[in-house]
């Protein structure tokens, strides 16, 4: 069995592996094919019905002329993490520690980027920013390094600080994130596309949907 996938190229490769390896758990051999693009050309390759399912940060609109089918895999908050160095200075007295701190961050047309410049104008905070990134590990090997301050979903909090061996700034709870499989199909058939979305809502998004239910 294969499940043929399209990854947005704005989705953390992070929240991309935790999203598909349930498909890799299921009791059948399958084989995961990922294709990373722009949403436009996924979706594009979606309605050839060249791909199962596109994950993406955003959902489909209106004005999209693909029809398609949006699946919320479910919701998180946004945590800002930083080298230890950096971590234990903007830690303090946060969030007005982050006036002219150091930011690495998406480019313009990334959700989380509107979020982020949403957020601190709303706080009247003005970061530093020391640099933009199309790829979002590539944020967090600078952060790791200790060049700036970055974000992440909050789901994946705990790989986030394993993996590039960061610390936790603050927890920006006003910002939502959320991710959704999009399928020609109205109700999701494939055995693996259910196995992602019902392992999303169980488990990966289940903590931090309860806390923003509370």
């Amino acid at each position: 069995m294969r499940l043929l996938v399209g990854i947005s190229d704005a989705l953390p490769k992070l929240i991309a592996y935790r999203l598909l390896q349930p498909a890799l758990a299921m009791g059948q051999p399958i084989r995961l094919v990922c294709h990373e693009d722009k949403p436009d050309r996924l979706l594009a390759e979606l309605s050839s019905h060249n791909l199962d399912m596109v994950l993406t940060d955003s959902p489909l609109t209106a004005a999209t002329r693909v029809r398609a089918f949006n699946h919320l895999l479910g919701s998180c908050g946004v945590t800002l993490f930083a080298s230890d160095q950096l971590a234990s200075v903007y830690r303090k007295d946060f969030p007005r520690s982050l006036e002219a701190a150091p930011f690495l961050l998406p480019l313009e047309n990334v959700t989380l980027r509107r979020s982020l410049e949403n957020w601190f104008e709303a706080n009247g905070i003005h970061p530093t920013i020391v640099g933009e990134f199309q790829d979002n590990a590539l944020i967090g090997t600078f952060g790791q390094a200790g060049v700036g301050v970055f974000a992440a979903p909050s789901a994946i909090e705990k790989e986030v600080r394993s993996h590039y061996r960061v610390k936790i700034v603050g927890h920006l709870e006003s910002i939502v994130e959320s991710f959704y499989a999009i399928s020609i199909e109205r109700k999701l058939k494939h055995p693996a596309a259910v196995a992602i979305s019902e392992a999303a809502r169980a488990d990966l998004f289940r903590s931090d949907s309860a806390m923003m239910d509370s």
